[in-house]
């Protein structure tokens, strides 16, 4: 049976079968998590849809893991995508191939971690979406490497930033919202991250997403991603070499040159707000300018915080479906 033929019986029978049996649940279609080796790191990740549709990945942030997508995989694996979750480095089944490896955290490489495994899985060109930090290493994937993504959708828009930028001081209420951050800049900080991981990644989400009554289903599914051995070093990395507390490595110095530049994003992008986003943010009309090609924004509203992909998973997958038509 030919894949046309496999999606249109699909389509066809999926709200039939739904009509007979109630609502499915999407997230049935969700996993399992595969694993390949890419670049420095031996990466675990969810592989969902059709083996020779258009390829989309999806990346997540901080403090969240792959279950961001899980409601929007099925929707975008029905329309015919292949979608690509990798868990970032530091998180879940992701390991680094060598112990001699650096932990590193900067934005650069975990960008680069992106790109190696779109080379590993043999995927030119795709779709790429997230949020958070997933949102900041899409947007330098498009910047830098654009023949590799043929389109965007970020959450809070334009984050790529550089050491330099980061030492501007913000007004008081604002330098608030990054309390975790110079927390992180503190032997204290990491001591407390890695003592109390789960209760710290809880109130981020609580506080990012003021609206989200998540439950402890949910929250501990994703916990068990903070588990992995290098998860605490990466973060208070990323963290602290964004105030210039930490180096990077060497080998990434160029594209943090590059980087520093805040070069345009020419692909054709869609950027979400949602309308109850607690974490730090800017606004669209701050960032507008820096997408060249064609752009649009929209604002998410229903309660809708950081965690947007979860939260809202059809609006993030019809941003997707949207932005790939342009």
């Amino acid at each position: 049976m030919n894949q046309n033929r496999r999606e249109f019986i699909g389509a066809t029978l999926m709200p039939f079968l739904a009509g007979k049996i109630g609502a499915i649940d999407p997230r049935r279609a969700f996993g399992p998590v595969r694993q390949i080796d890419a670049g420095v790191l031996n990466v675990g990740y969810v592989d969902a849809g059709p083996a020779g549709g258009p390829a989309v990945l999806l990346l997540h942030g901080w403090p969240y893991d792959i279950y961001s997508f899980e409601e929007v995989t099925p929707l975008l694996a029905a329309k015919g995508y292949r979608v690509i979750v990798p868990f970032l480095r530091g998180y879940g089944t992701t390991r680094f191939l060598s112990a001699d490896t650096a932990r590193n955290g900067q934005p650069a490489a975990l960008a680069v971690d992106v790109i190696a495994l779109m080379d590993a899985l043999k995927i030119q060109k795709a779709v790429l979406a997230g949020f958070d930090w997933g949102a900041r290493s899409a947007d330098i994937v498009a910047a830098l490497w654009p023949e590799r993504c043929k389109a965007l959708v970020s959450v809070s828009g334009y984050l790529i930033g550089s050491q330099a930028a980061n030492k501007a001081p913000l007004p008081p209420q604002a330098e608030l919202q990054w309390w975790y951050q110079f927390y992180f800049a503190t032997e204290r900080g990491r001591a407390g991250y890695d003592k109390y991981r789960r209760e710290f990644a809880k109130l981020i989400w609580q506080l990012a997403s003021p609206q989200w009554r998540f439950d402890d289903a949910t929250f501990d599914r994703s916990a068990a991603a903070f588990d992995n051995p290098d998860h605490v070093t990466i973060s208070i990395h990323n963290y602290r070499w964004r105030l210039g507390l930490a180096d990077g490595e060497p080998k990434y110095d160029e594209l943090e040159r590059r980087l520093a530049q805040f070069p345009v994003i020419t692909v054709p992008t869609i950027t979400l707000e949602g309308d109850a986003n607690g974490a730090p943010h800017l606004a669209p009309r701050a960032y507008a300018a820096k997408f060249s090609g064609k752009y649009a924004h929209r604002l998410i509203t229903g309660g809708i915080g950081h965690n947007l992909p979860q939260e809202a998973p059809k609006a993030f997958s019809d941003a997707i479906i949207e932005v790939d038509g342009y």
